[in-house]
């Protein structure tokens, strides 16, 4: 069906914007009961997976005769987060002071309820940062027996498990991984699985072959914008400037919005990085390491995401591109550092994959002060250019 969204939110929640092509097409393929029973929702970080994984969820329990229409009665708990045959899970931060798988999976099904309550409360809360978290093997034990039960009020569960790639963390075992295939390869009963990710690769093999993979682009920087100043009552301004610096990521506007958040200090700590790989002082990598903790290398995703952005930016403004600078309000530093470095096409890729290197080593919790000087030696060799 073609038919324009109505679906309002309610309940407190935002209403769902964007991806009207993807959502038309995902709503003929349940109307055709032609989706298969597992997707792979993958695309940038805060581009709307989890949300799109929401409507979709909606869409396969509404019973009017334009899906999701946000009125029924499935439509209204399962916008309230409180559909029994809804099930969302996500990374956690691992419990302290809970010994044994028992005491373990308790622990995370305590976090899990209280992080839904407070999305009850506040939908538009931007999220728990870039701390160390996961989906551990105790969790996907939940999430197999509740596949074994009936459905409490609708024809099928649908299990929705966000960012799916801390599926594999645990100890560098994919244990929960393996575990979480066996429902997928046999679901044993009525059972939708939704899996979204911003880094797909870093799932098993298997199960991406085992889910349709649909990509999620990001939204536009109009809606993006639209979205703060509709939902949140930002000015204008402040809404485009964070709807820029997003990439089409709403989740990332909504927390440019705090100054002294956490992404404005990576932001601003990711451009200290990049001056010290350029700066002339042979010292300057090693000293900005030892700035960094021994331990928890996951926690700098963040930090390298706008690491990479700030490559970008100046790769755009070395090719001439300036108009697609997104840290515009540094863009009189990037034409000094063009200027001075003059580096190549290749040698900015170049650095660029270093970043992404450090990325997947981060991921795999190597030692960040290690992980930060290599890379910035990296860095430096890849921009050296004129001096």
């Amino acid at each position: 069906m073609g038919t324009p969204e109505r679906e309002t939110g309610g309940a407190g929640m935002p209403r769902f914007r964007g991806h009207a092509g993807l959502r038309a097409a995902i709503r003929r393929s349940l109307e055709r009961g032609t989706l298969p029973g597992t997707v792979l929702l993958h695309g940038p970080a805060g581009c709307g997976k989890q949300s799109l994984a929401q409507w979709i969820a909606r869409a396969s329990l509404c019973v009017s005769g334009e899906p999701p229409c946000g009125e029924c009665g499935h439509c209204r708990r399962a916008l309230r987060l409180e559909h029994p045959d809804v099930h969302w899970y996500f990374p956690l931060p691992r419990p302290k002071r809970a010994s044994g798988p028992g005491k373990l999976e308790e622990a995370l099904e305590a976090a899990r309820q209280e992080r839904l309550s407070a999305l009850r409360a506040n939908p538009l809360e931007p999220g728990t940062g870039d701390g160390i978290k996961g989906i551990y093997l105790a969790v996907v034990g939940a999430i197999r027996r509740q596949a074994h039960r009936r459905p409490a009020t609708a024809d099928e569960q649908t299990f929705i498990v966000g960012d799916a790639e801390h599926l594999v963390p645990q100890e560098s075992s994919p244990e929960a991984a393996n575990a979480l295939l066996k429902v997928l390869e046999e679901p044993p009963g009525p059972c939708r699985f939704i899996l979204t990710s911003s880094r797909p690769d870093g799932l098993l093999d298997t199960i991406r072959s085992r889910a349709l993979p649909i990509r999620v682009p990001p939204l536009p920087a109009e809606q993006v914008a639209d979205f703060l100043v509709e939902e949140r009552g930002t000015a204008r301004a402040v809404a485009d400037r964070a709807a820029a610096l997003s990439q089409g990521s709403i989740g990332v506007a909504l927390r440019m919005l705090d100054p002294d958040g956490a992404l404005p200090a990576a932001r601003a700590r990711a451009l200290d990085l990049l001056r010290a790989a350029t700066e002339d002082k042979g010292g300057g990598p090693y000293v900005k390491a030892l700035e960094f903790g021994s331990g928890g290398g996951r926690a700098l995703s963040g930090l390298l995401a706008a690491l990479q952005l700030w490559i970008r930016d100046l790769c755009a403004v070395c090719l001439g591109r300036e108009a697609e600078v997104v840290n515009g309000d540094e863009l009189a530093f990037l034409r000094r550092l063009a200027g001075r470095l003059e580096p190549p096409p290749e040698s900015i890729a170049a650095a660029a994959g270093h970043v992404e290197e450090a990325t997947m080593l981060a991921a795999a919790n190597v030692n960040p002060q290690l992980l930060v000087a290599a890379m910035l030696l990296d860095l430096r060799a890849a921009l050296g250019g004129r001096r």
